[in-house]
């Protein structure tokens, strides 16, 4: 692939039609109607009902990429992607086609995933995304991690953390028993450089020296996390993968590094952005080496005899960035649009759940912290209520999903889903309606024809909003 494709032909495009209407959960039938081939056989997601009762509480393995977008991945549409290991991943679990970010960027959706809560419920979630040492996430806030670290998980953080700087946040703050990673929100990926130069791969709170690849480095150290003689202890890790975050340097790529590090070094705030770098093929290269990162992961875990009882679940942090594959949806990372929060998500938890299945449930970040407390036996502390809903019913046991709205707020842009209705307000100031059962690329504004379903979503959202921390003045 280069950054120039040529029209596709009649064969690519019935291939990428195919890709498309298997992400969205179409049928079979619905696929052949549309021209296209039959995509992968899917059923609709049904609970196993497995008896729980005695059994041992899972592990979870978390795994976030960095700005992947919607359709980043084959299983999700992607026409040149091949993505195999978290295709199989997905054939052995559920995928979901309505799942979302807490958020549109980097650190306002790892607090809401990390507290279960609104980013604008505390200071640091404010930050659109966190970008000096200022703010952060205050460890007296509970977590996900010191909340199931406190009924007896062990808990680690491999990867990218974002969610404050030395001295005073930290994942060791704030529930993590282990912690190796980058504090930053971006960093070069062989010199592990900040955009103003500093060194950000540490061990612990102390720096921790490897100039190899980071993403070569990150997946060594989760093998060893998940290969570990853990016992009956049951654990949390999450792998926080930068992959495929800029600056756009693929494995071998040390030509590329080397400037970048020039320019870093040279007073370039902005050189890590990699404005002038990149193409689709770097980030073809980039993706296929997260999925190859995460199948080394899973292969380990496998070896290791925990796969039955650990649940596995992968995610996007955000909205893909500028040469991700986002199709049909518009916008991407920054924007409240679907293509800025809708993600990739997949769940395995082989004991409890069966595989080959799809969901079209609409979830968020904050509801994956409040499953995972649920189905560790944790409970959210009673000072700090979450704005998740725990899934685990709906997955476990074959209740009904939950309904209720669905809450997003970024400056300059509103928006809330309820049902297949979205509520968006963009930079522009006007307040739109869309139907996503049929318009999912938000092209059709039904506002003039609905104005009461209008006008109830947006006094939702503004009720939600009146909770919820202010945004600071502009500097």
């Amino acid at each position: 692939m280069t950054s120039f494709d040529p029209p596709l032909s009649r064969r690519a495009f019935g291939g990428t039609a195919a890709g498309a209407a298997a992400a969205l959960g179409l049928s079979a039938t619905d696929a052949a109607a549309d021209g296209a081939a039959t995509p992968p056989a899917e059923r609709p997601f049904r609970a196993a009902g497995k008896p729980g009762r005695g059994a041992r509480r899972p592990n979870v393995l978390f795994i976030l990429g960095d700005d992947l977008g919607w359709a980043d991945l084959s299983s999700y549409g992607a026409p040149e992607i091949r993505t195999p290991n978290l295709d199989r991943l997905a054939r052995q679990g559920v995928r979901f086609t309505d799942a979302y970010s807490g958020s549109a960027t980097c650190s306002p959706t790892r607090f809401s995933l990390y507290t279960g809560r609104y980013p604008g419920r505390t200071k640091g979630g404010l930050a659109e995304p966190i970008a000096d040492r200022s703010v952060g996430l205050e460890p007296t806030h509970p977590t996900l991690a010191s909340l199931l670290r406190d009924t007896g998980y062990r808990t680690a953080l491999i990867g990218k953390w974002h969610c404050g700087y030395l001295p005073d946040y930290s994942p060791t703050r704030s529930g993590w028993g282990e912690f190796f990673g980058n504090f930053g929100g971006a960093l070069e990926y062989y010199s592990k450089l900040s955009s103003r130069g500093e060194y950000d791969l540490y061990e612990g709170d102390a720096e921790y020296g490897d100039l190899r690849y980071y993403t070569r480095i990150l997946t060594e150290r989760a093998v060893e996390y998940v290969s570990r003689d853990h016992g009956r202890t049951p654990w949390l890790l999450n792998l926080n993968f930068t992959t495929p975050h800029w600056p756009w340097i693929a494995d071998g790529d040390e030509e590329a590094s080397a400037e970048i590090v020039r320019r870093i070094k040279s007073g370039d705030v902005r050189a890590l952005r990699h404005q002038d770098g990149g193409s689709l093929a770097k980030y073809r290269q980039m993706v296929e080496d997260l999925d190859r990162s995460v199948g080394k992961v899973l292969t380990a875990l496998k070896r290791s005899g925990q796969e039955d009882d650990t649940l596995v679940f992968f995610a996007s942090d955000n909205g893909g960035e500028r040469f991700s594959y986002n199709w049909p949806l518009s916008g991407n990372k920054g924007s409240l649009q679907e293509g800025g929060i809708r993600v990739p998500s997949v769940l395995r938890w082989p004991a409890r759940i069966d595989g080959g299945q799809v969901s079209r449930v609409p979830v968020y970040s904050p509801d994956w912290t409040a499953t995972l407390l649920d189905v560790g036996g944790a409970r959210p502390h009673p000072a700090y209520p979450l704005d998740g809903v725990s899934l685990a019913g709906y997955l476990l046991d074959g209740t009904e999903a939950p309904e209720r709205d669905l809450f997003w707020r970024v400056r300059g842009e509103r928006a809330l889903r309820r049902g297949d209705w979205k509520y968006y307000r963009g930079k522009d100031g006007r307040d739109r309606l869309h139907d996503l059962s049929e318009d999912v690329r938000e092209q059709a504004d039904k506002a003039p024809v609905r104005p009461e379903l209008l006008a109830d979503l947006k006094s939702a959202w503004e009720r939600i909003d009146q909770g919820l921390l202010p945004y600071p003045a502009p500097a």
